[in-house]
């Protein structure tokens, strides 16, 4: 029994999820072994009395910590079941029954009799004790089945565990079976229920398979991926496992001698080392093919001695091999093999840092119009110019060192090269040999490949790589509508040019919200010299800059697509303007120009026709500007429009008429109500007859066919005359007047008009 209290205390002090149940179930033991202890030392009927009672309710308690540490230990499911329930009932109703023996007598009564000359109070069982075995052997049994069902239905790697505490409680049951069929008098069970304890807990809480452990991890190391070679101490080895032996072509049953020697080789040492662990990589040669090995020595360690040692060789060819494809495929563009843009920057860098004071050209390609190549000749064509780019970049790389190159996305690459003693111009001839070469391969195709360039110097490390090559591609754009240059330089201007550009466009909305942007007017007149109206034109009185002329911000508008919200800035600003007039009785018109982009952005018909409901003016009031060029691309649709415009009573005017090629084929097929003569006609050259014969040729035509004309760039009074004798009779001109703020045209011109 104090074996059992100790192996209570200990389990309680265990932090095994089990150790609780254990210390219950052996803690349950000890009432009825104390119980069956007052028994034999009995001398008197009521202690024996006493003594029996102790032993049989302790019986029952025991049999339920049984139950439930079996139900805990096998994982059996038993709390919360109706089975507990029912035996929880069983076991009070038995105790009930012990509890009014002494009134009844059904369960049972001491006799005394004399065993080796000493009185002992032997027990005569009636009805109530027949029940109670029932009842403590069917929760004694129910335990048992389940730790056999355990025994022969677990993995084998936990059967142990199982079958030791189910041989206990057979050896329990049969020395109980025979203490009660065989009418001995004194019950020595107990004994074996209290080993039964000391077995359940020490099973239980300390004990391992060490045996079937070993076994399983022999099996383990024996199937491992990894070879593994045992070293005793002084140097032999002693087991290689089956990848080992796979990798380093040793035969199963051949001595295992050399094994010590190829690993030394290995690691490139004498000999193995047994002192300390360690671990390395190494690129060998095995059977001519190259392996990637990880290999490390462990000591094995017994009483604080070296005994031996194991040797873990693992083979990350394959991992190392798909890890460099990976590493490869990240920094490298999967068509050309040139670094990716990414890395390409990173490497440029790299190369700058390491040499701080060298001077190198970085420069930038890009295939003009690579898209129509594609579209026209197909992707496998596009590729296969790409690559021969890629080829001719090596070609020059080759000839240099260091040098850089990349596909930086698209048809557009990097490089970077010593500067070395070229000159610009040498510079330009030896790179203009990279696009010459790529040029040659749509020769087969009548087709001209074309390569453009952009070239920066490099003056140091202070800039990323992606500022650098920003600047080079801005030297390219600079050529790249140029069919006869193809190499362009940076230089700071160009820069400043687009930094200009950028505020231009980003000023655009504070500058006409602010009313920086304003309407300037150029009279037309007729042939008496009185005003008929004006074309609108625009000024931007910049705070910083002054006046800014058109050919300052236009241009830039245009290439940004932001002059379709600028043009109907100018309409508004014109409307706005007419209703003023009309307002005060004067009677003139104005012009406003519609540019080509216009038409992508906007619908023209709904804003110029919502712009004259808005502020409820006359549409032959507002006339409106159309280049020829204007119509040279979707002429139907906008056709259309002009259409639904003049019947709506605009009047629509060809804007530098005779300066393109189709302007007659245009009078034909397009309603205009009249014709702007280009001033190009009025410039002095060596063909002033012929120009003179075509001037007088348009004004006769447009007259032949009702449209009106009006001659621009007008500058001097033999000019007018000039054309007040071909038949001309509305003149636009710096002979007349220069485009004015609307404050002084109204001043100069309209103010005796107000009056009247």
């Amino acid at each position: 029994m104090g074996a059992l209290l100790l192996c209570v205390f200990l389990g309680r002090k265990n932090k095994r999820k089990a150790a609780r149940d254990v210390s219950y179930f052996i803690l349950a033991l000890l009432p009825p072994m104390l119980g069956n202890l007052i028994i034999i030392v009995s001398s008197t009927e009521s202690f024996a009395l006493v003594g029996s009672y102790v032993y049989f309710l302790g019986l029952d308690i025991t049999v339920l910590a049984l139950l439930r540490f079996t139900t805990d230990y096998c994982r059996m499911p038993f709390k919360g079941t109706l089975l507990r329930r029912v035996i929880y009932a069983l076991v009070i109703f038995d105790f009930l029954q012990f509890a009014l023996n002494p009134l009844t007598g059904h369960v049972f009564h001491l006799t005394p009799i004399d065993v080796e000359g000493s009185a002992y109070w032997l027990l005569v069982p009636a009805i109530g004790q027949s029940i109670h075995r029932i009842i403590a052997y069917g929760i004694f049994f129910a335990s048992l089945g389940i730790f056999g069902y355990r025994t022969f239905t677990s993995p084998r790697f936990y059967v142990e565990r199982y079958l030791i505490i189910f041989i206990s409680m057979v050896v329990c049951c049969v020395l109980e079976s025979f203490y009660i069929f065989s009418s001995t008098p004194i019950d020595r069970s107990m004994i074996a229920f209290g080993l039964f304890g000391l077995l359940v807990f020490y099973f239980t809480l300390y004990h391992k398979p060490t045996h079937l452990l070993n076994s399983m991890l022999a099996r383990v190391v024996r199937n491992m991926t990894e070879g593994v070679l045992l070293f005793d101490r002084s140097g032999s080895c002693l087991y290689a496992n089956k990848s080992a032996r796979e990798l380093f072509g040793i035969q199963e049953e051949a001595d295992l001698s050399g094994c010590m020697a190829l690993m030394a080789d290995l690691v490139d040492e004498p000999s193995l080392r047994f002192d300390a662990d360690w671990s390395r990589k190494r690129t060998v040669e095995i059977a001519g093919e190259v392996k990637h090995l990880e290999i490390g020595l462990r000591t094995i360690e017994e009483k604080g001695a070296v005994v031996g040692a194991f040797l873990s060789v693992r083979d990350r060819t394959e991992e190392d091999n798909r890890l460099a494809r990976e590493r490869y495929m990240a920094r490298h563009d999967r068509l050309t093999g040139l670094y990716n843009q990414d890395y390409f920057y990173a490497k440029v860098s790299q190369l700058l840092r390491r040499d701080p004071e060298g001077q190198y050209v970085v420069a930038a390609f890009d295939v003009k119009d690579f898209k129509i190549v594609n579209d026209i000749f197909s992707k496998e064509f596009g590729d296969k110019v790409l690559v021969a780019m890629a080829d001719c970049l090596r070609d020059v790389a080759g000839r240099q060192e260091p040098t850089v190159i990349g596909r930086i996305g698209g048809d557009k690459f990097g490089l970077i090269l010593p500067r070395g003693h070229y000159t610009e111009a040498a510079c330009e001839k030896e790179l203009q040999r990279v696009c010459d070469s790529v040029s040659e391969i749509g020769q087969n195709r009548n087709y001209s490949i074309i390569i453009h360039l952009g070239v920066y110097y490099v003056d140091g490390p202070s800039l990323p790589p992606s500022v650098m090559y920003d600047r080079a591609f801005m030297a390219l754009n600079s050529v790249k509508n140029d069919f006869q240059h193809h190499v362009a330089f940076y230089d700071d201007r160009m820069r400043d040019d687009v930094i200009r550009r950028q505020r231009v466009a980003n000023e655009l909305e504070e500058a006409m919200r602010s009313c920086q942007i304003r309407p300037y007017l150029q009279p037309m007149v007729d042939s008496n010299g009185n005003i008929q109206g004006a074309e609108v034109l625009a000024r931007w009185i910049h705070p910083q800059e002054g006046l800014l002329l058109p050919g300052r911000f236009i241009p830039i508008l245009e290439s940004t697509g932001l002059i379709a919200r600028f043009d109907a800035y100018i309409w508004e600003c014109a409307c706005l303007l007419l209703r003023e007039w009309g307002k005060r009785g004067i009677d003139k018109f104005l012009s406003v120009n519609i540019s080509q982009r216009d038409f992508y952005f906007l619908d023209i018909y709904e804003v110029i026709s919502g712009l004259v409901r808005k502020y409820g003016i006359d549409p032959s009031k507002l006339r409106l500007e159309v280049t020829e060029s204007v119509m040279m691309s979707d002429m139907r649709n906008r056709l259309e429009t002009m259409n639904r415009l003049r019947a709506d009573g605009f009047l629509m005017e060809m804007d530098d008429f005779g300066s393109g090629y189709s302007s007659l084929n245009m009078l034909k097929d397009v309603p205009f109500d009249i014709l702007k003569i280009d001033m190009m006609f009025l410039s002095a050259s060596e063909n002033a007859g012929k120009a003179r014969v075509i001037l007088q040729t348009i004004i006769n035509l447009s007259t032949e066919l009702g449209i009106t004309s009006i001659t621009e760039g007008v500058e001097t009074k033999g000019q007018f005359d000039m054309l007040l004798d071909m038949g001309c009779r509305l003149f636009q001109g710096y002979y007349f007047a220069r485009p004015m703020a609307v404050e002084d045209f109204e001043e100069q011109y309209l103010v005796e008009e107000s009056t009247l």
